[in-house]
């Protein structure tokens, strides 16, 4: 086993993201293998070869060995499918023979070699960063912070680093089977996606590493507690260390929400997060609509509710009879027209899609 593969999970939406990420981790890291896991399917008409180009390896639904694929994502809305591949894909990556497997996400761009995380492998097979890394004193911000982290986690899944021995592997393989089995935004019954999970792990499994370098994960969340500066030299810095990478959770909306809140005279942020807004609109393609996901309609071009996502999870008896629930032409689509007080109609936004 040889080599360090950092992947990716994203879909084409996002795509102007990974492509930063991309180019950032390539300057940080010119020898790794990087990896897309696209959980979708291109847009008619664009030439999928030309829209991945750079990535070494791409993976999609079908080389990820999960059992009846399509019934397995329909459950899943597209925060929940892209948060839900990323252990089969790492199980995947592990039997390529990758030596070290880093995930990040596709929001994240990457500012200085991440080589203190390839260190601390050499001693832990499981390395995490948490949220939080330095206490708040004022409640305000704790609401924000620290009581969110209890609602949604502990650690951040935007990046995850295991190495692939035996430790490594029981790991990724019992977390494919929690996020096979749930990868859902159910705060109410303890589930954040994948997240949730992750607090057990410490407790769980040997060799785990909790990174709480100040320039790691650098985000909306813990701005309270981290001050950038930007050297003469163009170097960033982060409470006197190297900012490592920065996660760029929810720019153009939320996010923008809560760095206002947070950055206070921080010019650095704002110059930061200005520099990403500008990159990704570099690198997203125009002709992809922003909220394009192939498995967001059936193949026909209906969105699909969230309704009637739950409806199929909910249901033992839904799932075993359907098998392909995207499909317009099959049994489970026609039980829906027939069912549905209000009738299923094609968005105007929706492309066709194929099932």
């Amino acid at each position: 086993m040889t080599g360090v593969c950092c992947y990716t999970s994203f879909t084409y939406a996002y795509l102007g993201r990974a492509r930063t990420l991309l180019v950032t981790l390539r300057e940080a890291h010119p020898d790794w293998t990087v990896c897309a896991v696209v959980i979708d399917e291109p847009p008619p008409g664009e030439p999928n070869a030309e829209l991945l180009a750079g990535f070494d390896v791409v993976l999609r639904l079908d080389d990820l060995s999960i059992p009846r694929a399509r019934a397995w994502l329909f459950k899943h809305d597209i925060v929940e499918a892209c948060t839900a591949v990323k252990a089969a894909a790492m199980l995947h990556l592990m039997e390529a023979g990758y030596a070290t497997i880093i995930y990040l996400d596709p929001d994240i761009a990457v500012f200085h070699p991440l080589d203190n995380i390839l260190a601390a492998l050499d001693h832990a097979a499981i390395v995490l960063t948490p949220h939080q890394t330095s206490p708040n004193r004022n409640f305000r911000v704790m609401q924000d912070n620290e009581l969110a982290s209890l609602r949604f986690g502990a650690y951040n899944l935007g990046i995850i680093a295991v190495r692939n021995n035996g430790l490594g592997r029981s790991f990724a393989e019992w977390w494919a089977a929690q996020l096979h089995r749930a990868c859902y935004d159910d705060t109410a019954t303890g589930l954040f996606t994948d997240q949730r999970y992750i607090d057990l792990v410490p407790g769980l499994f040997d060799g785990v590493m909790i990174m709480r370098d100040p320039g790691c994960n650098v985000a909306s969340w813990n701005l309270s507690t981290r001050r950038l500066a930007i050297g003469a030299d163009g170097g960033i810095r982060v409470n006197d260390a190297p900012l490592r990478f920065m996660h760029f959770t929810k720019i153009n909306s939320v996010g923008d929400v809560m760095i206002d809140r947070y950055a206070g005279d921080s010019i650095e942020v704002f110059e930061l997060w200005s520099w990403y807004r500008r990159q990704v609109a570099r690198e997203q393609p125009t002709t992809i609509a922003e909220d394009y996901w192939h498995y967001g309609a059936f193949s026909n071009g209906v969105t699909i509710p969230r309704e009637i996502r739950l409806l199929y999870r909910e249901s033992r008896d839904h799932r075993a009879a359907f098998d392909n629930p995207f499909d317009a032409n099959g049994p489970f689509y026609a039980w829906l027209s027939q069912v549905q007080e209000t009738p299923l109609t094609v968005d105007a936004m929706s492309a066709p899609r194929s099932g």
